[in-house]
């Protein structure tokens, strides 16, 4: 039996993207909590939290896409034509953004704020643009003769927008949290009232989309809720519920650092499983299988030798800047 080397990138690439969710998601959180926190001081600490850490964390997403370039590259022209306008719009976010981390610590103090807001601006642009692609993903695009034959405002979707929407509160539970176990005194007590309150947000949101989908997507219905899917599927709702009851639990206590931020991990992991089983095995929805859309298998296979030589590579990097830059931030600890 010949190795699957479709389902090998498949898994590669889904787990570049996770990484990316997991590792940019807190840290463009943070920007989206900027405007909660009046402090400049408070501010100053936040930074200070991802500084070491925040452009590593992109590693991820060119991992991603460049894996679904050479190795789907029918996927990856179709995406691209369908999501033109939101993909760009989140690269001029994260471009926006990061030159706004860095000239934020060179700006004189009466200037800084102009760079507080763009800062803001860009992780919103960035995170939002992020969620409506992942509702136009979930929509599906149309496909004719292996090309894109939708329009090119077809994303733009009371749906993918609401994803938008739900993304952004995602990416600031997860800087809420990340905060809770890098922070402490006042930030650290703030941070856990936001995340109480986004905690209750995301999972509203989370139902209303679980009920959204299959009323508008009756091939993600009909996997759902037909017998034996029913059962192999109902371990997900359950988990959710049970790790967002955790992590609530988790916030009231006063000790609590480093459980919010893992159970939150949990959460947005069971999100992401879900939305796995609502389209798998189509990297195309509705109809183009990962399979279809795979590139021939000697330019798979070439590629694959050196991604099992890169991926150890940024995992052990990943690993040993976290390590470094371990413990909690404090007010008089600069820009590293």
């Amino acid at each position: 039996m010949g190795i699957d080397l479709p389902l090998i990138w498949l898994i590669i690439i889904i787990f570049s993207i996770m990484m990316y969710v997991v590792m940019d998601g807190f840290d463009l959180g943070i920007g989206l909590l900027f405007p909660l926190v009046k402090e400049r001081r408070d501010r100053d600490v936040m930074m200070n939290t991802i500084a070491p850490v925040w452009d590593g964390n992109e590693t991820w997403l060119v991992m991603g896409g460049a894996g679904l370039f050479g190795a789907f590259p029918l996927a990856y022209s179709v995406i691209l034509d369908a999501l033109a306008i939101p993909l760009t719009l989140m690269l001029i976010g994260l471009i926006f953004r990061g030159v706004a981390f860095e000239f934020r610590f060179k700006a004189a103090p009466e200037r800084q704020h102009i760079w507080d807001k763009s800062f803001f601006a860009g992780s919103l642009v960035a995170t939002f643009s992020q969620g409506v692609v992942l509702g136009g993903f979930i929509n599906g695009f149309a496909v004719q003769a292996r090309h894109y034959s939708g329009g090119v405002l077809d994303w733009l979707t009371p749906f993918s927008l609401f994803c938008g929407l739900g993304l952004m509160a995602a990416y600031a539970l997860l800087g809420s949290t990340w905060l809770i176990m890098k922070t402490g005194d006042r930030l650290h007590s703030d941070m856990k009232r936001w995340a109480g309150l986004l905690t209750l947000a995301l999972l509203a949101i989370i139902a209303i989309i679980s009920v959204w989908t299959p009323l508008a997507q009756p091939a993600i219905a009909h996997r759902w809720f037909s017998l034996p899917n029913v059962f192999f599927f109902l371990p997900v709702p359950v988990l959710v519920l049970l790790t967002a009851w955790a992590l609530r639990r988790a916030i009231m206590r006063d000790d609590t650092h480093y459980s919010p931020f893992l159970l939150t991990l949990f959460l947005i992991f069971m999100g992401y499983s879900g939305l796995g089983i609502s389209i798998w095995p189509h990297l195309i929805p509705p109809s183009i299988t990962f399979w279809d859309a795979a590139a021939p298998p000697q330019s798979q296979g070439f590629m694959l030798v050196g991604a099992l030589f890169i991926i150890p590579l940024i995992l052990v990097y990943t690993f040993w800047s976290y390590y470094v830059f371990r413990g909690k931030v404090s007010h008089n600890e600069g820009y590293h």
